[in-house]
């Protein structure tokens, strides 16, 4: 059985437990009277070197960091929901004859589709699948559009691992952008038919940039600028240790008024920013124009920047200066209509628009 075998599953009760090389975030959403609560929430720091590149490279570290949250927090669990960061998976749109059965439909996205669009041997791929709608070609012929998602099983073999280690039973395993559409999903509801947007989540060691339309992600890819290449840069420019990097990066605004020409900000600190952000920008350009090139009339019609780097004063004016689309920093507890959830300040609440996404998908 694949571990993506309730990838796209009914609800039920369960935990949300999201992994990032800095901390372990955990969430316990509830429904109540037509309103999503947060039951129970932790954010434990992570050793450092115990998680790295999407990969767990100390199982028993981190199961110790998620025991710690669950124990101190007085969270039950039994069953979690986790998610794999999106530079660690396949996701592909394919398309197949619609006469296809289910059975037909498994048997050829699974067995024949599959081993097409892997890096790797589909032997060593865990793989799932969603069956969304049906369109029709260029020539006029049927087509029944399918989602395919895939994951090597070293890095899901790394994932139940840690959990067992924790007690926990692994129910789902999804792709943290899927998580993310699900954290906003009623801000996509508000686009028509046909608009894309960009979701762009900055972590610690990479920004995930995902193009949606309709709900459903249109292109994916991970590039190697996060928080802590912002706080090398930071370390670097004021001549400070790297530990301080996380401190300046937190209290840092955004020079807005320097977009124009990153080698002329004001101090050491705003020109080595600007550059990294410059350089982020123009990777999200790319990727912005590679989707825009696969057909015509495509359009994005807004970024939304979540993450931990999403917390920088004035990010968004940044993005929409550079870009010259509207931006908009994901409010995780706003999107999803949290009321009065003081735990986290308002700065670090983009930095749980993933583990959010993963509660909400149990709750």
């Amino acid at each position: 059985m694949s571990v993506f075998d309730n990838l796209f599953a009914a609800k039920s009760q369960s935990v949300g437990i999201e992994l990032t090389p800095n901390r372990v975030n955990i969430v316990q959403l509830q429904q109540k009277s037509q309103r999503t609560r947060v039951s129970a929430f932790a954010s434990v720091p992570v050793p450092e070197g115990a998680y790295q590149d999407g990969r767990i490279t100390d199982a028993e570290a981190i199961a110790e960091v998620i025991r710690q949250g669950l124990v101190e927090n007085k969270i039950k669990a039994r069953h979690v929901t986790s998610a794999v960061p999106v530079g660690e998976a396949v996701i592909r749109l394919i398309r197949l004859p619609a006469e296809l059965d289910d059975f037909e439909l498994r048997d050829m996205v699974l067995n024949q589709e599959a081993a097409l669009y892997l890096p790797f041997p589909r032997e060593d791929a865990d793989v799932d699948f969603q069956r969304l709608g049906i369109d029709i070609d260029e020539d006029g012929i049927e087509r029944v559009e399918v989602l395919l998602v895939a994951t090597p099983k070293e890095i899901t073999n790394g994932y139940l691992n840690v959990f067992d280690l924790a007690g926990l039973q692994l129910k789902v395993l999804e792709v943290s952008s899927f998580a993310l559409i699900r954290t906003l999903r009623s801000q996509l509801l508000q686009f028509v038919a046909g608009e894309a947007v960009a979701l762009v989540n900055i972590d610690a060691d990479g920004t995930e940039i995902s193009i949606v339309m309709d709900g459903v992600p249109q292109f994916n890819r991970k590039v190697p600028i996060g928080t802590q290449h912002l706080e090398s840069a930071l370390s670097r420019a004021m001549n400070l240790p790297s530990s301080m990097g996380s401190d300046l990066l937190r209290d840092m605004t955004v020079p807005v008024g320097a977009s124009g020409d990153l080698n002329r900000a004001n101090n050491p600190s705003a020109a080595a920013i600007l550059r990294m952000l410059g350089d982020l920008s123009d990777e999200l350009r790319r990727s912005i124009d590679f989707y825009l090139n696969q057909g015509a009339n495509l359009e994005i019609s807004q970024v939304f920047v979540a993450g931990t780097g999403a917390g920088l004063g004035q990010l968004d004016e940044f993005f929409a200066q550079r870009l010259g689309l509207p931006t908009t920093i994901v409010n995780p507890m706003d999107a999803i209509g949290v009321p009065d959830f003081e735990d986290v300040p308002s700065a670090q609440r983009p930095a749980l628009s993933v583990v959010m996404g993963l509660g909400l998908r149990e709750a």
